[in-house]
């Protein structure tokens, strides 16, 4: 008879990836959450896998074999309270990844405050691309690929490595159970402040993950940051630097375009590949500097590496294109960082010289609900025409000395000339930029969730708009 594993928290989308690896394995999978949404939804539905609506002890009758644990899920949950009266087997995502699926592979974990699923997605499909059968699981949704897992069956596991929290019962970081061969490792800055005190407690932390590398193996990393050059000093693998004036591995010629971004990869200064990417941005020249060393490390050309990135199409909610409407181009960015907010902020300004663009914030990472950011959040902002800004998401979770101030971010814009407005409801927002965005603009919607669907029902009301101007 098959295991049965159940996974409560199935609806993220590490947890969907791992139960997707786990029906290909063989196993039975079921698992619950709370209500789901595409495209994680999607997934579960096309895996024809038995998912539960909300939390109840009921789900583990009769008992699974095994129960994984999403590092959303607390105690106090029905389903956690259930299984440790009964003492049923449990164990968390990242410690199962490494049990089943790592050994034997050569490990390649992507990591960084900055540009994991971008990279982790490039370097999965690059190996894809050229018939290496990589296995990899992504934290996102790759447009190239059909599914954000694979079991593969070549040599390589491509893994995005988290320095989230890995569970309630284990409150070190995800990657600290992957065992890297290979790691790469982009920019480090502080960021999570739900989980950790400060940049020193972050840098202890990736200091761990390079501590992991065995000699033999590979640390590929920003050469042009200084505390990613401070977290790896102590390495004692290889270290090859990837950066756009540092590092064994460079890229020169960088030309952006409303189509993306064109340049040229230089190795130890000598020409190695061109390369015309989708994606756009210097950020995205970075991330993939990074996946091209790796590739290369695994013995893909040259010409395979730049054929698959030519064709790599990038990942959702990463700058992505949701649609045009009267005019307007409406975008999706994932957003959880202002470091983050900024670089996508002057990537449309290169890509698209000359339109307006506005930025529409949603405050919902732990990190951007907090204060921690409150001066640099509005400095990321600065370069856009407009600015409309969400209040902070859940605001009665976080105490009121510690959270985002949205007002004065409004008033902070403002006086550095850049105008900005505080609309408290997403159905306001659709209104005001459905009336004020002209012909030619950017619209970029900035939320690492939902937005009460902002983007779909701001698309319909431009079209409306159209309809009633008769320009259809």
């Amino acid at each position: 008879m098959r295991e049965h594993v159940h996974l409560i928290g199935i609806g993220g989308v590490g947890m969907t990836a791992l139960a997707g690896l786990l029906h290909r394995s063989g196993c039975r999978v079921t698992g619950s959450d709370g209500k789901l949404y595409p495209p994680t939804s999607t997934i579960l539905e096309s895996l024809d896998l038995e998912v539960l609506c909300g939390f109840s002890a009921e789900h583990l009758q009769p008992a699974p074999d095994l129960i994984v644990v999403g590092n959303a899920i607390s105690r106090g949950n029905p389903e956690v309270e259930e299984m440790l009266d009964r003492g049923l087997p449990y164990t968390s995502m990242p410690r199962l990844i490494a049990e089943r699926f790592l050994a034997g592979r050569h490990s390649i974990v992507v990591a960084g405050t900055h540009g994991k699923t971008t990279t982790t997605s490039m370097l999965a499909w690059v190996l894809t691309h050229a018939g290496r059968e990589p296995a990899y699981l992504v934290g996102g949704l790759p447009l190239n690929l059909e599914y954000p897992f694979a079991l593969g069956t070549g040599g390589a596991f491509v893994i995005e490595g988290d320095e989230y929290d890995t569970a309630f019962f284990d409150k070190g970081p995800k990657f600290m159970h992957y065992r890297p061969d290979t790691a790469i490792l982009g920019t480090v800055e502080f960021d999570h402040a739900d989980i950790y005190r400060d940049l020193d407690h972050v840098k202890q932390t990736f200091s761990r993950l390079t501590s992991l590398i065995p000699r033999r193996g590979l640390l590929i990393r920003h050469e042009e940051s200084a505390i990613t050059r401070d977290v790896t000093f102590a390495a004692l693998a290889r270290v090859e630097g990837f950066g756009l004036a540092a590092g064994r591995w460079q890229a020169d010629q960088i030309r952006d375009d409303p189509d993306g971004t064109r340049f040229r990869i230089l190795r130890d200064g000598e020409p190695f590949v061109e390369v015309a990417l989708a994606g756009g941005g210097e950020h995205n020249v970075r991330n993939a500097l990074a996946a091209v060393a790796a590739a290369h490390e695994q013995g893909v050309s040259a010409k395979e590496i730049g054929l698959a990135l030519d064709a790599f199409r990038g990942v959702r909610r990463r700058l992505e294109l949701r649609g045009e409407a009267d005019g307007v181009a409406v975008l999706d960015d994932f957003a959880h960082h202002p470091t983050a907010i900024g670089e996508t902020v002057r990537t449309l300004r290169r890509r698209f010289p000359g339109r307006r663009v506005w930025a529409v914030l949603e405050p919902r990472s732990w990190s951007l609900r907090r204060n921690v950011f409150q001066k640099q959040l509005a400095d990321s902002l600065h370069d856009a025409d407009r600015v409309v800004v969400a209040p902070v998401y859940r605001a009665e979770d976080v105490p009121e000395s510690e959270r985002l101030d949205v007002a004065r971010l409004v008033d902070d814009l403002g006086a550095g000339g850049t105008s900005a407005r505080l609309i408290a409801r997403a159905g306001d927002i659709v209104n005001h930029l459905a009336e004020s965005a002209e012909p030619g603009d950017l619209v970029v919607v900035m939320s690492n969730g939902g937005f009460d669907g902002l983007h779909r029902r701001l698309l319909s009301a431009l079209e409306l708009r159209s309809q009633a101007a008769g320009r259809r």
